[in-house]
């Protein structure tokens, strides 16, 4: 059976000193188009109190010169980011009152090269060719080049003539370069059952992901993610000015390519995992609720940032890829409940992630006596598995090897 879902591609330009001043305009242009639109919004917020929906400044904006620069749905792509963009800090402040509201692109007297979306009215696809056209704003059509054409490369094992549909195409300016991105719709053949097995995944903040698998309990910490948004929000906060600069947005670009490097790497690793041990079922803590919940000011900072809802995505569409049901399970009370008797006594849960059950003794990692928990909402009677004292409390740990782009076992990662 075959399923669609949704690929990104990333192809390099190979005539890029041709198209380069182009792509400058347009992503320029995408820039101030997010400017006026947000000075817009400001003038009405200061005198209705509230931000303009999204439909509101699109049918301001078409008046305004520089919606021109660009495809009409590539304009109206810069408001919708927008607009999410003011939604994303109206969740936010809800918990944060420092929260800043999305800023404007720019830095000193320059502005910043955005990317800019063509949906299918902005762009013809050659890919027999590898060369994609991309249509200017009529403000920017000079002569006859009313489009800008690319030439360019994906990786070998890439074939864009093979895509059910290519959505969209983005221009993304790396740091460096521009590059495309092209936006697909893939059809995958799934495989048969993976097996019978079940295992349960506890999803955290510290440990990213704890696994019960049937024979085994493995902890995936999240240090070199923590590492990474230190390192990036820093360079990202040092620098000075109204607006995002070049270094700021190179910041959040990188942080973004990282987190979705590891996100993908991560549950490419899981999902293996579960073939190879014949896992065929796997339940996911899904927290209900819970950013909806007053954590403090740091708690809620935490959790805006928490990836779960992602972590489940991926897991759901690869699992299904390989032959593996993945079940989104409530995590209620599975944290405090011990998995060996189910006493459910609040203070089982110990500093430091310990679980030391006030009835039949369990000591545990309490990650991995809640993944436990999730695997018995599946499989209320585990099969005779090794569920001893030593197995819940000294798992195995996978880390992330940066120069790997891997996971391998603690043993096994050179310090």
């Amino acid at each position: 059976m075959a399923i669609q879902v949704t690929r990104t591609y990333v192809g390099s330009i190979q005539n890029h000193r041709q198209v380069c001043d182009g792509l400058d305009s347009l992503g320029d242009s995408a820039s101030k188009i997010w400017n006026v639109a947000r000075w817009t919004a400001d003038r009405i917020w200061d005198e209705t109190g509230e931000i303009p929906d999204e439909g509101v400044l699109k049918s301001y904006m078409k008046n305004q010169s520089c919606w021109k620069d660009l495809n009409a749905q590539s304009s109206q792509k810069v408001i919708e980011e927008l607009s999410d963009a003011f939604q994303s800090w109206f969740d936010l402040r809800q918990k944060d009152d420092e929260a800043n509201p999305p800023g404007y692109r720019k830095h000193g007297d320059t502005r910043p090269k955005s990317t800019v979306t063509f949906k299918p009215d902005g762009f013809k696809h050659d890919p027999e060719n590898n060369r994609v056209r991309l249509s200017k704003g009529s403000n920017l059509k000079e002569y006859w080049s009313d489009f800008i054409l690319c030439e360019y490369q994906t990786r070998p094992d890439v074939a864009l003539s093979e895509v059910t549909k290519v959505q969209n195409v983005r221009t993304v300016w790396n740091g460096d370069e521009w590059e495309l991105h092209f936006v697909c719709k893939v059809e995958l053949e799934t495989s048969d059952s993976a097996g019978d097995g079940v295992a349960g995944i506890d999803l955290g903040i510290k440990n990213i992901a704890t696994v019960a698998f049937p024979d085994e309990y493995v902890l995936y910490p999240g240090n070199s993610i923590k590492q990474d948004k230190h390192y990036f929000k820093r360079a990202e906060y040092d620098t000075a000015g109204e607006g995002p600069s070049e270094k700021s947005l190179w910041a959040r670009r990188k942080l973004a390519d990282r987190e979705t490097h590891f996100y993908h790497t991560l549950t490419d690793t899981i999902i293996t995992e579960c073939v190879e041990r014949g896992v065929g079922t796997l339940a996911v803590s899904w927290p209900e609720d819970v950013r909806n919940s007053d954590w403090g000011k740091s708690g809620n900072k935490k959790l805006h940032t928490w990836a779960f809802d992602r972590i489940y995505q991926y897991l759901e569409y690869k699992g299904e890829i390989r032959g593996i049901e993945v079940l989104k399970e409530n995590e209620w009370n599975t944290s405090k409940t011990c998995s060996a008797c189910g006493d459910d006594t609040k203070s089982n849960r110990k500093h430091r992630g310990l679980y030391v059950c006030s009835s039949c003794e369990l000591v545990a990692n309490a990650d991995c006596n809640g993944a436990e928990n999730m695997r018995q909402k599946i499989t209320p009677s585990p099969h005779g598995e090794d569920r001893s004292n030593g197995c819940v409390a000294q798992p195995s740990v996978h880390l992330f090897d940066r120069e790997s782009g891997s996971f391998k076992t603690r043993e096994q990662v050179v310090s």
